[in-house]
């Protein structure tokens, strides 16, 4: 039934219930419903129990999760095929296993930056053998999780992928001169369209396109640049996704409302965001026709807040979700480590008791 609501819901089709999902990375709660989850990697797995994962129920299934937010950039991670920026990792999976220091940039000044060309750098994977990777990497997952709904994906659009090769700092020196500037950010749009044009080519329905554009604040560029540089060349790979029947989903990180519009006229099929932007305002302007995965829920109030908050942030998600055809409830800014227990499992269960349609 989850994969039908989802698959439902991405088509923007009636369902009994509305749709959910969920960005999972809380291990005390999977030890404590004595689950497993797609969600945890390997150095989430030691803290569980390692002789009866195999036994455990999914997280998916128990938590009726009807889509598997998931992204896919290759085989190969541009780290080893050139140069990238490490700028370290705080801590925020349980036992601060995925903490990590920073290490020095290999680009020292805006110049060197701005003869950057991705595609030279980490070379041009070859179309059919990309294909054949997403298509066995989808399909082994898809197998694994039959009740979801498995995205497609690509992380490193365009702004992730300059942020992963330069670190901040360097990108935004060099985004002084934007006319150069853009040029850089083309060679990471051409990577990116052949691994589009591979994931076009496999069985999945949905895919996700993956590109953290802005700050909590907003844009960092002059908003012109994202409506003339950016936001078009999203538009050029999402013509390629159509033309081959995939639903494109745009996800990004922080304040984007005032680019909501642009990016529905550049073709995507819905919006994955955080709770920072409106909820009012996504459901007003879209909500009879586009997929919303999100809600009012924040993590904040999960790990900070009383029950009574809890609730009344699921309440004022419920108040607006009903009259949309494709909303899919999901924290947007995820369900972290120091999320209590007892308070997600009040806010799943306080949800799922409510959301008959």
């Amino acid at each position: 039934m989850s994969y039908e609501i989802g698959i439902e819901t991405i088509h923007l089709r009636p369902t009994p219930r509305l749709a959910h999902t969920e960005y999972c990375s809380n291990a005390a709660l999977m030890r404590a419903l004595d689950v497993r989850g797609s969600r945890l990697g390997p150095a989430e797995q030691r803290f569980l129990d390692e002789s009866r994962v195999d036994s455990r129920s999914l997280f998916e299934d128990l938590w009726q999760i009807d889509l598997i937010w998931s992204t896919d950039d290759g085989p190969v991670p541009w780290a080893e095929r050139g140069r990238v920026t490490d700028m370290g990792h705080a801590d925020f999976l349980e036992g601060g296993v995925d903490r990590r220091d920073p290490r020095p940039s290999p680009f020292t000044d805006p110049d060197e930056v701005l003869a950057f060309d991705a595609v030279a750098e980490y070379g041009m994977p070859d179309r059919d053998e990309l294909r054949a990777y997403y298509a066995t990497s989808w399909g082994k997952k898809q197998s694994d999780f039959p009740n979801q709904v498995c995205t497609g994906g690509y992380y490193k659009t365009i702004i992730s992928g300059a942020i992963e090769a330069f670190g901040w700092d360097n990108l935004l020196l060099a985004a002084a001169e934007l006319d150069r500037f853009e040029t850089v950010l083309d060679s990471f749009f051409r990577l990116t369209r052949r691994h589009v044009e591979a994931w076009a080519q496999t069985g999945i329905e949905v895919f996700i396109q993956h590109d953290d554009f802005v700050w909590s604040e907003g844009p960092f560029l002059d908003p012109a640049f994202y409506r003339q540089a950016i936001i078009p060349r999203y538009a050029e790979l999402w013509k390629i996704l159509h033309a081959a029947g995939k639903k494109v989903l745009f996800c990004s990180d922080a304040q984007w409302s005032m680019f909501m519009p642009d990016i529905a006229d550049a073709g995507a099929d819905g919006f994955i965001f955080e709770p920072m932007i409106p909820l009012e305002y996504v459901v007003k302007e879209f909500g009879k026709t586009h997929v919303i995965v999100g809600s009012a829920v924040d993590a904040r109030t999960l790990t900070f807040g009383s029950h009574d908050e809890i609730r009344r942030e699921v309440d004022t998600t419920l108040e607006l979700a009903f009259d949309c055809p494709g909303f899919m409830v999901a924290v947007g800014n995820h369900i972290p480590s120091n999320v209590p227990v007892e308070n997600a499992i009040l806010y799943f269960e306080y949800l799922r008791e409510r959301w008959a349609r």
